[in-house]
């Protein structure tokens, strides 16, 4: 009688320990299924680029994984938890270079983008703009309303230059300048995806809205060939002084993104400490979301003050950043007043350039 009892309490222990150790092997099973696309580089298939924006949110099923096998005795299963989260703590790492931008400082600049969801945000974004006067504006999801508002709120002697693609919905798109635009072809996309070259104090700028289409399930390979034709974008450059900002759908754990970065552009948030500040659905506390929302420039731009502007009434926080301009060989033409708070010129006698 006695080692029935003790077979049954025996059992029961067994049993928890063999249903944490299968509860670690699907958990840390999944989580080595993402992040095995993260290392080879590619973003996989649906759901894969989906959960690799919010990559850091694994560290929550690797721990649970590794809490369960310590829990069920089962040794490969622990080293199993801590290879899983070793691996996404290290692809939590910023990818890309920090601040190394050499030669004189020529010019610098202030430059906000936002998507304003089907033009909702456009109200909060002018306050925005208002209180942090960009020299660069780009909105996305910027319908006939929103471009409407715009003209109306923003004074036309601030804003003088604008590139468009004026539509309904989230096709709309539109970039204002208090600096002189020069028309340029923009990239041909889903979503309007305007482009110009910007006079900044005689130096040439390429800049470019991005707004390619979500990974959402089916079109998953759309938002790829999209992004590339941004990559291709900024390899056709050339080493050109080049802006490209907006929505890209996409964080620095997409393979797609990063080959983006990889083509002779650097993110302006990781330049200046903010990799990982979340920029959509900016209805979830700060800690978690992703940030899909960026200003890219070429390695002659530093950044600094990166931030991330709650607007209201769209899902994606505003960024604003401030690039500084670096040629070699060049004089230093910075003053101890920023260009964007220097006074403007007066547009009656400086004639601006025709709205496109």
């Amino acid at each position: 009688m006695r080692d029935t009892e003790d077979e049954a309490d025996g059992e029961a222990p067994r049993r928890v320990g063999k249903t944490a150790a299968w509860a670690a092997a699907l958990l840390l099973g999944g989580v080595t299924a993402v992040i095995g696309f993260r290392v080879a580089d590619s973003d996989g298939f649906t759901p894969v680029p989906q959960i690799l924006a919010f990559l850091p949110w694994l560290l929550v099923p690797a721990g649970a994984g590794l809490l369960l096998a310590v829990l069920a005795r089962w040794r490969v299963g622990m080293l199993w938890g801590v290879a899983a989260l070793g691996l996404v703590a290290w692809y939590m790492e910023p990818y890309g270079q920090a601040n190394d931008a050499k030669g004189a400082a020529v010019a610098e600049l202030r430059v906000l983008t936002s998507n304003v969801e089907f033009g909702q945000g456009t109200p909060g974004l002018i306050r925005a703009v208002r209180e942090e006067r960009p020299d660069l504006l780009f909105v996305e999801e910027c319908d006939h309303a929103c471009a409407a508002l715009l003209r109306k709120e923003l004074p036309h002697a601030d804003y003088p230059y604008r590139a468009a693609v004026d539509a309904n919905g989230a096709e709309g798109s539109v970039i204002l300048a208090n600096v002189p635009l020069k028309s340029a072809k923009g990239i041909d996309a889903t979503l309007g995806m305007p482009g110009a070259v910007a006079d900044v104090r005689g130096h040439p700028v390429r800049i470019q809205l991005a707004h390619p289409m979500p990974p959402v399930p089916r079109e998953v390979g759309l938002w790829r060939s999209e992004l590339r034709k941004i990559q291709d974008y900024a390899a056709a450059g050339d080493g050109a002084s080049t802006i490209v900002a907006g929505d890209f759908n996409a964080t620095q754990d997409h393979a797609a993104f990063r080959d983006v970065l990889d083509a002779g552009l650097r993110d302006a948030a990781r330049l200046a400490g903010s990799s990982r500040a979340p920029s959509w659905p900016a209805a979830a506390p700060a800690p978690l979301g992703a940030q899909i929302d960026h200003v890219l420039a070429t390695p002659d731009f530093a950044a600094r003050d990166a931030r991330f502007l709650e607007i209201g009434d769209t899902d994606h926080r505003a960024l604003v950043v401030t690039l500084t301009l670096h040629k070699e060989n060049e004089p230093d033409h910075r003053t101890n007043e920023p260009d964007h708070e220097k006074k403007k010129p007066d547009h009656k006698t400086n004639k601006p350039a025709t709205e496109r």
